[in-house]
C-alpha cells in the first residue's frame, strides 16, 4: 500500500514518512541497526503464520457455511463475503485516513495495493497451488468490468482534488448495482451464454469441463467445502434439481455430524508441521478462546459471529504486520516510495493472498479469482463509505480535499493490469496453473519496476521526497 499523505502546508511537495502513521517502535534506530531488527523480522514471520491460521481454521469455514445457507456459487461468495472479510484492513485504513490522520493514506493505500492484488495474488495462486483449477468466463469478466468502472469513478472524483457527497454516494451506488448483478448472477450468465455461445465455443467447452470436475474437487476432503459446488451450466440449481441439492447437502451434513471436526489442538503427523504447530500454539490458543469454531457441531450456527470476529482479527494482525514492515524498511534504508509499492502493498494484502491460495489449492479457481478482483471492487467501496459519512453527516459545509498527484499513473497501470490478467487467463485456456502464475509474476515485476522508477523521478516528472529528509 503506497503512502502519499497530502502535500505539506508550505507546498514543498514532500511526503510524510510511513512510520508517522504508526506508534514508535520498541527499539531506538541505533538498537535496530545493532541487531534489534531481527526481532522485527521474527514478528513479521509470526504474523504471516497467524493470518494463515485465522483464514484456514475460522474465516474460510465460516464462508463455506454462509455460501451453503444463502445458496451462493463459489465465485459469488468469493466476490462478496470473502472479499469483504479479507479486505477489512483496507476499510480500517480508509476510515483512519479520513477521520484520524486527515491524509490521503486511504486513497494511496487502496490504489497502490491494487496492482499487487491483481497480479501478485494471481501469481501466488498459480505458483503455490498443486491443483490446476478451471475458470469460468462470466465471473472473471463480470468482476473485471465492475472493477474497471469503480476505478474509473474514483479517478474521475479525485481528478479535481475535491470530493463532494454526491460523488461518494455514486461509489456506493456502483457497489449496490454490482451486488444486484450478483443476486441475479445465474440468470444473467445463462442469458449471455445463449447469446454468445455460437461465437465463444472455448468458453462453453471450459464450462462443461468445469461442471464435470468441480463436484469431485469440492468433496475430495472431509475438511473441504460444505457447499455443493454450483456449475455455471447447471440450469437447475434453484429449480428442477432443488430436491436433489437439498438431499445431497443434508447427506453430506449427516456425515459431518457423525464425525465432528478434530480439535485445533490435535498435533499434525509430519515433522515440519509439528514444529510450526508448536511455534504457533500461543496464537492457536488465543484464537480458540476468542473465535467460535463453526466447523464443530456445537458452534455451527454461530458462523456469522465466526466470520465477523475472524475479519476483526485479520485487521489487527495486518496492522501489526504493516507496522513492523514499515519500521524494518526504514531501518534498512529502503526509499519510502519503493516500500509503498512493494513490501507495504504485499503487507496489507496478506489476508487476500492467503485466502486465495488456500481456496485455489482446493481447486476452487473461480472463488480465488473472484476474491482477487472482488476485493479490489470492495476496496473502492471502502473509500466511498468514510467519504460519504464525512461529507453527508459530519462536515456538510464543504467537500473533502485530497491530493491526486501521482495517482493518474497508478490508474493507467490498474486498467492495464486488469486487461493483462483477463488476456493472460484467456490465452492460458481459462485455467490457473504454474504457467499463468509465472506470467503474472513477470507482469507484476515489470509494473512494479516502472512504478518505482516513476516514484523516484527517474522516469516522468514526479520528484518526491520524504518530509524532514
Amino acid at each position: 500500500a503506497e503512502h502519499f499523505p497530502s502535500l505539506s502546508e508550505n507546498g514543498t511537495g514532500c511526503i510524510l514518512s510511513s512510520s508517522s502513521e504508526f506508534p514508535e517502535g520498541f527499539f531506538t534506530p541505533q538498537e535496530r541497526k545493532d541487531g534489534g531488527i531481527v526481532i522485527y523480522f521474527i514478528i513479521i514471520l509470526y504474523m504471516f503464520l497467524a493470518v494463515s491460521i485465522v483464514c484456514d481454521d475460522y474465516f474460510l469455514p465460516s464462508l463455506e457455511i454462509i455460501s451453503e445457507c444463502l445458496g451462493l456459487s463459489q465465485d459469488v461468495a468469493g466476490a462478496t463475503f470473502m472479499a469483504a472479510g479479507s479486505s477489512a484492513p483496507e476499510l480500517v485504513t480508509a476510515f483512519l485516513g479520513v477521520f484520524v490522520t486527515k491524509g490521503d493514506i486511504g486513497v494511496s493505500t487502496i490504489l497502490g495495493s491494487a496492482i499487487y492484488n491483481l497480479l501478485g495474488i494471481s501469481a501466488a495462486c498459480g505458483l503455490f497451488s498443486s491443483v490446476v483449477s478451471r475458470l469460468s468466463c462470466w465471473p472473471l469478466f463480470r468482476d473485471c468490468l465492475a472493477y474497471t468502472i469503480s476505478a474509473a469513478a474514483v479517478l474521475a472524483m479525485i481528478s479535481d482534488n475535491t470530493i463532494y457527497w454526491y460523488e461518494s454516494a455514486s461509489l456506493l451506488l456502483i457497489y449496490g448495482v454490482y451486488i444486484l448483478v450478483l443476486c441475479f448472477d445465474i440468470k444473467i450468465n445463462q442469458y449471455l451464454m445463449k447469446k454468445f455461445s455460437p461465437c465463444c465455443t472455448c468458453f462453453t467447452k471450459a464450462m462443461e469441463e468445469n461442471a464435470e470436475q468441480q463436484p469431485l474437487v469440492g468433496w475430495r476432503e472431509e475438511s473441504g467445502p460444505l457447499i455443493r459446488p454450483q456449475s455455471r451450466t447447471d440450469s437447475g440449481i434453484f429449480q428442477d434439481e432443488l430436491d436433489y441439492a437439498h438431499l445431497s447437502t443434508s447427506l453430506h451434513g449427516l456425515d459431518e455430524i457423525s464425525k465432528d471436526h478434530p480439535s485445533v489442538f490435535t498435533m499434525p503427523e509430519a515433522d515440519m508441521k509439528r514444529i510450526l504447530w508448536v511455534l504457533s500454539l500461543p496464537i492457536i490458543t488465543l484464537l480458540y478462546l476468542t473465535i467460535p469454531d463453526c466447523r464443530r457441531q456445537f458452534w455451527r450456527n454461530w458462523f456469522m459471529v465466526t466470520f465477523l470476529i475472524s475479519a476483526a482479527w485479520i485487521s489487527a494482525i495486518t496492522y501489526v504486520l504493516v507496522w513492523m514492515i514499515t519500521i524494518a524498511g526504514e531501518t534498512l534504508g529502503i526509499p519510502e516510495s519503493v516500500m509503498g509499492l512493494t513490501l507495504l502493498a504485499a503487507g496489507t494484502s496478506v489476508p487476500d493472498t492467503v485466502a486465495s491460495v488456500l481456496v485455489a489449492r482446493k481447486g476452487n479457481g473461480d472463488m480465488a479469482m473472484s476474491n482477487v478482483v472482488g476485493s479490489n471492487v470492495f476496496d473502492m467501496l471502502c473509500l466511498g463509505i468514510p467519504w460519504f459519512i464525512k461529507t453527508a453527516f459530519i462536515n456538510t459545509s464543504g467537500p473533502i480535499e485530497v491530493n491526486s498527484s501521482g495517482l493518474t499513473y497508478t490508474a493507467i497501470s490498474l486498467i492495464c493490469s486488469v486487461a493483462f490478467i483477463f488476456l493472460a487467463v484467456h490465452l492460458n485456456g481459462w485455467k490457473i496453473d504454474k504457467k499463468l502464475g509465472a506470467i503474472c509474476l513477470v507482469l507484476y515485476l515489470v509494473f512494479t519496476v516502472l512504478s518505482i522508477l516513476y516514484e523516484l523521478g527517474i522516469i516522468g516528472n514526479n520528484p518526491t521526497r520524504v518530509c524532514g529528509n
